[in-house]
C-alpha cells in the first residue's frame, strides 16, 4: 500500500505558526486531490482542508479558515498546510490523504503515519 509522507509538526505557543508538508512517492499523485485532516485524542478524524488535483479549488473547515491555507507544489509533488494564529484547540495528529474528489471526506486513502501538532496555551 502506497503511503504519503507528513511532516513538519511540532510544539508551538499558541498564537504561533507551524507549516506541515505532505509528500507522494509517486508522480501519479499529482493527479488526485489532497486533504489535511487531524484527529484528537477521543475525538473522530475529521477534514481540516482540502485541495483539488488542479490546485484551483480549496475547502476548510469553520474552525481554521482565515488562519490556515493549503497548497501544493506540483514540481515537489508536495502539499503544505500553512498553520498561523494557532489555538490550544489545534491540537491533534495530523494527517494527509489522497482522493479522486476532494469534496467527498469518506473517499481519502493513502493514509502516512501522521504528525502531531501541539500548541501550548
Amino acid at each position: 500500500q502506497v503511503q504519503l509522507v507528513e511532516s513538519g509538526g511540532g510544539l508551538v505557543q499558541a498564537g504561533g505558526s507551524l507549516r506541515l508538508s505532505c509528500t507522494a512517492p509517486e508522480r501519479t499523485f499529482s493527479r488526485f486531490a489532497r486533504g489535511w485532516f487531524r484527529q484528537a485524542p477521543g475525538k473522530e478524524r475529521d477534514l481540516v482542508a482540502a485541495i483539488s488535483w488542479s490546485g484551483t479549488s480549496t475547502r476548510y473547515m469553520d474552525s481554521v479558515k482565515g488562519r490556515f491555507t493549503i497548497s501544493k507544489d506540483n514540481a515537489k509533488n508536495t502539499v503544505y498546510l500553512q498553520m498561523n494564529s494557532l489555538k490550544p484547540e489545534d491540537t491533534a495528529i495530523y494527517y494527509c490523504g489522497a482522493s479522486s474528489d476532494y469534496m467527498d471526506s469518506v473517499s481519502y486513502g493513502f493514509w502516512g503515519q501522521g504528525t502531531q501538532v501541539t500548541v501550548s496555551s
